[in-house]
């Protein structure tokens, strides 16, 4: 069965670098067979601060911005969150993305791209864990962390990884199939 994989893109910051990133690891995921894959642009679904009136353990959504969302995340079988890293955290703009659901994420994989200074956005990936766990997801434990990630972005804006990137992105993937696969059962 076909896995709905969301790649979310976490950064929303004018001149940001994360889409060179994001679309790198959506061409070597939508190449693959067992994913139906699809980019999100935090930038582009634009949520306003978290605005529903409700806990979103109800489902009870007054918002058509929410709504919308809603039905993006409950399509999804896995994600992954390609994210930078903002003072040894993840950006806010994730947090509010994922703050404004709970019962969409829950019983869902999820992989990690992260980006960020010597580190390569493995603090952001650390706290994000925490997060995604109280919302019954899975993180996998295969990542890619890709420090000093500006050296890696070419003239045109594109991402050149280094040797092992691919690797270890196949890697991820790999896991997040079998994850995938395995908590559908618990969805269902």
């Amino acid at each position: 069965m076909e896995i709905n994989l969301k790649i979310i893109l976490a950064s929303t910051r004018p001149g940001r670098k994360g889409p060179a990133i994001a679309e790198w690891i959506y061409e070597l995921a939508a190449k693959r067979n067992e994913f139906k894959t699809e980019l999100i642009d935090l930038e582009e679904v634009n949520l306003p601060f978290l605005d529903e009136p409700k806990h979103p353990r109800y489902k009870d959504y007054t918002k058509e911005h929410t709504r919308r969302w809603s039905k993006i995340i409950d399509a999804a079988d896995a994600f992954i969150f390609v994210t930078p890293e903002y003072n040894h955290g993840y950006p806010a703009s994730l947090k509010n993305a994922l703050d404004f659901l709970f019962l969409e994420w829950n019983y869902k994989p999820a992989g990690f791209v992260s980006y960020g200074g010597v580190a390569g956005g493995t603090r952001s990936v650390q706290q994000l864990k925490q997060v995604i766990t109280a919302q019954k997801m899975m993180p996998v434990t295969e990542a890619v962390h890709i420090p000093f990630f500006s050296k890696l972005i070419d003239d045109k804006g594109r991402f050149v990884p280094e040797e092992g990137f691919d690797t270890s992105a196949g890697v991820m993937l790999d896991e997040l199939a079998k994850w995938a696969e395995t908590l559908r059962q618990l969805r269902e």
